[in-house]
């Protein structure tokens, strides 16, 4: 059976999921601001969820429709076969709506129509009056922008960011699809060496040692869909998670470093490698930015420096960027990339970057700096 899947991303970051959703070997079928539609089948559900590391979440797309009423949005969705996708005992809700730009806009009563629409469809469907809901998980996504309603079903349940390793966090730590994806924007790869200055719970340094390892994101951690056995066979997830262990190839020699100027943070990064099992390939170290510098040529910073998100933080943002820059250059041939929410970042960092990604992290607008060194001979 074909299905179409939706996956969301960072605002910013679509180049990079469609390319790992291609590698993975599906058809995308479409692009959009913050998602990417792509074409598969029961066994690229769970290979979806299991490999893809810039994705925040994978849904089922149920239908798409135009509706400017709530009688229209009704209608169209009683319309759509949903008893081939939840079944009689199928626990089913609208766990989140949104709006933009359309006739429709109060997010309650989009999620009260939707589950009204659908609960008439199985009564006509399944001959029933009444449903207990007593059984799997099937939460509705429902997104309208410009009058088209896109509905969906959520496969992942929590989060794709949450990959089981970071069980303690720092202030302000950067996600861990954002962090994938920020990576593979970078020519970093496991031969080369990776410095991150302000690694913070590790997130950066513990991504590069996963994608240097070849190690799936979602390996060890459960998903929604892997209880919808009218949908998806219980193979189709153990054989997703068999193909992640056999993918893994731990590299003979690898130069990823953390650095954070506090050295409880440092123990939780330690704490989180060891957990997502990459802490053999991961050097931490307490170490302030001014002491940064390193021996080898051809490195790269790859980082998320402070951008005061408290007010009282800020005084202290132009000494901080002036120092990491300096540091920057005193390293002979390397690159700088960082990701941050002040403006005047390359004022003070010093020197007009090579590229600047404009990204939205939540609702922040940061910017992608980065400073290219030259290629090795």
């Amino acid at each position: 059976m074909q299905l179409e899947l939706v996956a969301p991303c960072h605002f910013g970051l679509e180049a990079v999921l469609k390319k790992e959703i291609t590698d993975l070997g599906y058809e995308i079928s479409k692009v959009e601001d913050g998602r990417v539609f792509f074409l598969s089948d029961a066994e690229g559900v769970a290979r979806s969820n299991v490999f893809l590391r810039s994705c925040e979440r994978v849904l089922l797309k149920a239908g798409e429709f135009q509706a400017e009423t709530f009688d229209e949005l009704f209608e169209q969705t009683k319309a759509i076969a949903w008893e081939e996708l939840i079944p009689a005992d199928g626990k089913f809700w609208v766990k989140k709506a949104s709006s933009v730009n359309s006739k429709l806009f109060s997010p309650s009563d989009i999620q009260r129509i939707v589950k009204k629409a659908i609960v008439e469809r199985l009564k006509q469907t399944y001959h029933q009056e009444w449903f207990e809901e007593s059984g799997a998980d099937y939460p509705l996504r429902v997104f309208i922008h410009k009058d088209t309603v896109l509905l969906t079903i959520d496969t992942s349940g929590e989060s794709l960011h949450k990959r089981g390793y970071r069980s303690l966090a720092s202030k302000a730590p950067i996600s861990e699809t954002l962090a994938s994806a920020l990576i593979s924007l970078t020519p970093w790869n496991k031969d080369r060496i990776l410095v991150d200055p302000f690694c913070g719970s590790g997130t950066f340094p513990i991504e590069a040692a996963m994608m240097a390892c070849n190690m799936a994101p979602g390996m060890n951690r459960d998903f929604l869909g892997q209880d919808w056995s009218n949908l998806f066979p219980k193979k189709v997830w153990y054989n997703a998670v068999d193909e992640a262990h056999d993918c893994i190839v731990i590299p003979e020699s690898c130069d990823i470093q953390g650095y954070d100027i506090d050295p409880q943070v440092i123990k939780i990064a330690r704490h989180n490698a060891k957990i997502a099992g990459v802490d053999q390939l991961i050097h931490f170290q307490q170490r302030d930015v001014k002491d940064l510098s390193h021996p080898k040529k051809y490195g790269f910073l790859i980082t998320n420096p402070p951008y005061g998100e408290r007010l009282e933080d800020k005084k202290d943002l132009p000494a901080l960027y002036q120092t990491f820059g300096e540091r920057f250059r005193a390293l002979d041939s390397w690159s700088a990339f960082f990701i941050t929410a002040y403006e005047d970042a390359p004022k003070y960092f010093g020197g007009k970057p090579t590229k600047n990604r404009k990204i939205y992290n939540g609702m922040i607008r940061t910017y992608f700096y980065q400073y290219m060194g030259p290629k090795p001979r």
